[in-house]
C-alpha cells in the first residue's frame, strides 16, 4: 500500500523545493528592482526626457555625424551646444520676465501703488459671471488697498503659488540642460541603445513582433515629440520674445499660456488676439511700432499652421484626448517637465497598447506525441 505513495511523496516534495526556489529568486528579483528604483526615482523624470530628446533628434544626429566624418562625439557636442543656446537661452530670458513681473506685482501690491482701471460695461453682460467679474473689478479699482485687504488670505496664497511656480520654473531649466546633456551623451551611443532596445522588445513580446513594437515606439515619440510637444514649445518661444521686445507685462506668463494652448492643440491666436488689442488700446505704442508688433503676432500666433507640415511627418496617430490628459496628469505629477513627458509616454503606451490588441498572437508549436508500439 506504501510503495505507490513513494513516488507521489517524492514529486510532491521536488515541486515543493522548485516553487520555494522560485519563490526566493522572485523575492531577490523584486527587492533588487525597488533599491534601483529608489536609487533612480530622484533622476527617473530627467532620465525620461533625456531618452524622449535622444530619440527625436537621432536622425539629425546621424546626418550631422556623416557630415563631419562620422565623429560621433564632435556631432553630439554641437548638438547639445546648439540646443542651449537655441531653446535653453530664450526660455530663460522668458523665465526671467515672468519672475520679475511677479515680483513687480507683489511689490505694487505691498507698497499700494497698483493701479487697476475701471471696467468697461460690457464686461457686467458676461454670461453667468459677469456680475460677479463686474463687481469685483470695480471694488478694486475704486478703493484697491480695502480690495486687498478684503481678499488677503486669497491673495496671500496665490501669491505664494505664484513664487513656487517661478521657482519650478527655475529647477525645470537646470533640468532640461542637464537633460540636453544626456542625450547628447545617449546619442553619441545610439546604435548600442537601438539594439538593446530592440532585445528588449524581442524578449517581451516575442521575436516577430519586437522589432516592430521597437519601431512604432519610436515613430510615436518622435511623432509626439516634435509634431505636438516640439511646435508648441517653439510657437510658445516665439510668442514670447515678441512679446518681450514689444514690452507687454507678464510676458513669460503668456508664453506659458501659449505652451500650454499648444499643447493641447488649441489655436495661439487666444493669446495673440488679446495682446494685440491692448498694444492699440493702451496708448503706449506709435503708430509704427504697433502695426510691426501686429504683424509679428499674427505671424507667431499662426506659425504651427507652417510648422506642422514640416516637423509632424506621418502625424500623431494617437487621440488628441490621450495627448491631453498626459500633458495635464504629468504637469500635476511632475511639474513644467511633467507636462511634456506625460504627453509623450501617454501617448506611447497607448500605442503599444492598440497594436498589442491588433496584432496576431505567436503561434504555439504543437507537439505530437507518437504512441508507442504495443508489444
Amino acid at each position: 500500500m506504501n510503495a505507490p505513495d513513494k513516488p507521489v511523496r517524492e514529486l510532491e516534495a521536488r515541486l515543493g523545493g522548485t516553487l520555494l526556489d522560485v519563490l526566493i529568486r522572485f523575492a531577490f528579483a523584486l527587492v533588487l528592482a525597488f533599491l534601483c528604483y529608489e536609487v533612480l526615482a530622484p533622476f527617473l523624470s530627467l532620465m525620461v526626457w533625456a531618452v524622449i530628446l535622444a530619440v527625436t533628434l537621432y536622425p539629425a544626429f546621424r546626418g550631422l555625424a556623416r557630415r563631419m566624418g562620422n565623429r560621433r562625439g564632435l556631432a553630439a557636442t554641437a548638438m547639445v551646444l546648439a540646443g542651449l543656446v537655441l531653446i535653453v537661452a530664450p526660455t530663460t530670458l522668458l523665465v526671467g520676465s515672468l519672475g520679475d513681473s511677479v515680483h513687480d506685482l507683489v511689490a505694487h501690491v505691498r507698497d499700494d501703488t497698483l493701479h487697476v482701471p475701471p471696467p468697461s460695461p460690457s464686461v457686467a453682460e458676461w454670461p453667468v459671471v459677469g456680475k460677479k467679474v463686474s463687481g469685483l473689478w470695480s471694488q478694486a479699482s475704486e478703493d484697491l488697498p480695502k480690495f486687498i485687504q478684503s481678499q488677503r488670505p486669497k491673495i496671500a496664497d496665490l501669491s505664494q503659488k505664484a513664487l513656487a511656480m517661478v521657482a519650478s520654473l527655475g529647477g525645470m531649466l537646470l533640468a532640461f540642460m542637464a537633460s540636453f546633456i544626456i542625450a547628447g551623451i545617449m546619442m553619441a551611443f545610439g546604435e548600442a541603445g537601438a539594439r538593446s532596445c530592440a532585445a528588449i522588445f524581442r524578449r517581451v513580446v516575442g521575436d516577430q513582433r519586437g522589432d516592430v513594437f521597437a519601431k512604432l515606439s519610436t515613430a510615436t515619440i518622435r511623432a509626439v515629440a516634435m509634431g505636438v510637444v516640439g511646435i508648441a514649445f517653439i510657437q510658445s518661444i516665439a510668442i514670447g520674445l515678441v512679446l518681450l521686445i514689444a514690452g507687454v507685462p507678464f510676458a513669460g506668463g503668456l508664453a506659458m499660456v501659449a505652451l500650454v494652448l499648444g499643447i493641447v492643440q488649441v489655436p495661439a491666436l487666444l493669446v495673440s488676439l488679446p495682446v494685440i488689442a491692448y498694444i492699440w488700446s493702451s496708448g503706449d505704442y506709435a503708430t509704427g511700432p504697433a502695426v510691426l508688433y501686429t504683424v509679428l503676432l499674427l505671424v507667431a500666433g499662426m506659425l504651427d499652421n507652417v510648422l506642422k507640415p514640416l516637423m509632424l511627418g506621418r502625424g500623431v496617430d494617437a487621440p488628441m484626448p490621450v495627448v491631453l490628459l498626459g500633458a495635464l496628469g504629468g504637469l500635476a505629477a511632475s511639474g513644467i517637465l511633467g507636462m511634456f513627458i506625460g504627453a509623450t509616454l501617454l501617448a506611447l503606451g497607448y500605442q503599444i497598447f492598440m497594436a498589442w490588441v491588433a496584432a496576431e498572437p505567436d503561434p504555439v508549436p504543437v507537439v505530437v506525441v507518437e504512441p508507442r508500439p504495443q508489444v
